[in-house]
């Protein structure tokens, strides 16, 4: 290139030649998924897109991680709990019943809580869409050992095969039998292949082949499979599967974050030369030198420049050196982290894919007392609660439905979110209409303080605090007078002699006025 002067301006950019850093993760560039008259030719089911590259999105992710971990913690972190279905007396088959329920799930793994097991698969399901149980019987056919399968993507099932087959599920007190096309499930990894059947075939398989067969050796028969997906996919689909390319997006951000904080983004120095160009040995030590400058290995260096004229001059021209410029561009140099706006937005949509407030995923700065307790209100009911209900159901009319449970039922523990100022206030309004007995002031009492404590077995302890008020508002002294209430109207209802209940009316005026007085 020639200036105004015909002298010739050669410009050469110096930059780091260092190899750029690996990037975790490459998204598929098209789909995978197999359409309909594929899957005709294959009883064997692919997914639509590359599960272990869903794991490796989640690992990178900065919000995923947060989300999966507060759906696991939420729907069964707080373990697993025993209730009876109905509120009655408890009997002695209900107490039979019970004991050896609570033993099943004590035994359901030795190695662990059992509710670990399902929170590993509520994770497996928030990351892939679907989470797989190994479900082992006995010879009676009674389950006696669950197992999560923990590598998921390695996990294939066929589409429901024919034909049809009878099987018998017990429901309210009676066997119904129905019919079913069932699945048959193979894990491979290493080199190896094992067959599962779907839970609830009462075939036989050869778990080394996958056959059906009429009598096997326990020891090579097929274990089942319990599966827990999300959506109607063949193979489930996870919440977030519609935030993959923000999810994507945000990590390529940080990745250009990371090598402009590493390597820098802009040209940091300009060197100018006049009269002169660099020679090639002081070109090649430039070029080393920003190579090796990161690190520790550029601490107190310098570096020396030589400069070569550019052009044949005359002898008389040769007084005029060539000169050397150094300008700073550190003024232009990127201050801060790219991409702030659109990496918070892309958090908030992979965060609404789960329907999670900031609170449940460490983002506190804008809650108070009352927006949190609502935040976490609104969350329990139309998230967690719903979830609850669903494992909640597979667990009790699926793995346990052997057990033709007549009066217990297995369910997840929920936490106490309940507002303290809010139950004050609703008693103070239901004592003064006279809702509240004893018992009831006692159990609330005892759960606020954490502790527990047996009912007033007395029958005035399930009757209204009111009735222990006279006229004026004051506690009457004699326990007696609900006691007497309910007497007289017994009697009134049974058409006893009048003078009887007329004599327990008065007595029961004089204790009233006894409480007033008093």
């Amino acid at each position: 290139m020639e200036n105004k002067s015909g002298r010739t301006v050669t410009v050469r950019v110096v930059k780091d030649q260092s190899p750029s850093p690996k990037l975790p993760i490459k998204k598929a560039e098209s789909t995978t998924q197999i359409s309909e008259s594929d899957q005709l030719g294959s009883e064997w089911l692919e997914p639509s897109y590359n599960l272990a590259g869903l794991k490796e999105m989640v690992r990178h992710s900065t919000i995923l991680p947060q989300c999966v971990h507060a759906m696991k913690e939420n729907v069964a972190g707080f373990g697993l709990e025993l209730t009876y279905r109905d509120d009655i007396k408890e009997t002695e088959p209900m107490k039979e019943e019970w004991t050896r329920v609570q033993k099943v799930l004590d035994l359901l793994s030795l190695d662990k809580d059992p509710k670990v097991i399902f929170e590993e698969c509520v994770e497996s399901r928030e990351i892939y869409g679907v989470g797989y149980l190994e479900a082992v019987r006995d010879a009676n056919g009674a389950v006696f050992q669950v197992e999560f399968i923990r590598d998921t993507p390695t996990v294939s099932k066929t589409r429901p095969l024919e034909p049809a087959v009878e099987y018998s599920q017990y429901y309210n007190g009676e066997m119904v039998t129905r019919w079913k096309q069932f699945r048959k499930y193979r894990q491979q990894k290493a080199g190896k292949i094992v067959y599962f059947k779907e839970f609830g075939d009462p075939r036989i398989m050869d778990r080394r082949t996958g056959d059906y067969v009429d009598s096997l050796d326990i020891e090579h028969r097929a274990n089942e499979i319990l599966e827990l997906a999300l959506g109607t996919e063949d193979y489930g689909e996870p919440r977030w599967i519609g935030q993959v390319l923000n999810v994507d997006g945000s990590r390529r951000a940080e990745a250009l974050n990371h090598k402009y904080f590493t390597n820098g983004r802009h040209t940091p120095l300009l060197i100018m030369l006049r009269g002169g160009k660099l020679s090639d040995d002081s070109y090649s030590k430039l070029q080393s030198y920003m190579n090796d400058i990161k690190g520790e290995a550029g601490q107190h260096a310098f570096l020396l420049l030589e400069v070569e004229d550019n052009e044949e001059r005359s002898g008389f021209e040769q007084d005029k050196k060539p000169e050397v410029e150094i300008k700073d561009m550190a003024a232009i140099l990127q201050k801060d982290e790219l991409f702030q706006e659109y990496l918070d937005n892309s958090r908030r949509k992979a965060q609404s894919s789960f329907r999670l407030p900031d609170l449940y995923v460490g983002y506190t700065t804008d809650f108070n007392r009352a927006t949190a307790q609502m935040a976490m209100e609104v969350t329990e009911k139309q998230v967690f609660i719903p979830e609850r209900k669903r494992l909640a159901w597979l667990i009790n009319n699926k793995l346990l439905n052997w057990m033709q449970l007549k009066y217990v039922e297995v369910g997840f523990k929920a936490p106490d979110i309940t507002n303290p100022e809010d139950i004050a206030r609703i008693l103070a309004i239901t004592e003064r209409a006279g809702g509240v007995t004893p018992n009831v002031a006692k159990e609330l009492t005892m759960e606020t303080l954490g502790k527990t404590a047996e009912p007033y077995p007395e029958e005035w302890g399930n009757l209204p605090m009111a009735m222990y008020r006279g006229a004026n508002g004051q506690m009457l002294s004699n326990p007696i007078l609900p006691q007497l209430t309910s007497a007289i109207t017994k009697a009134e209802e049974q058409k006893n002699n009048e003078d009887v209940v007329a004599i327990m009316k008065e007595v029961r005026r004089l204790l009233i006025k006894q409480g007033v007085e008093e």
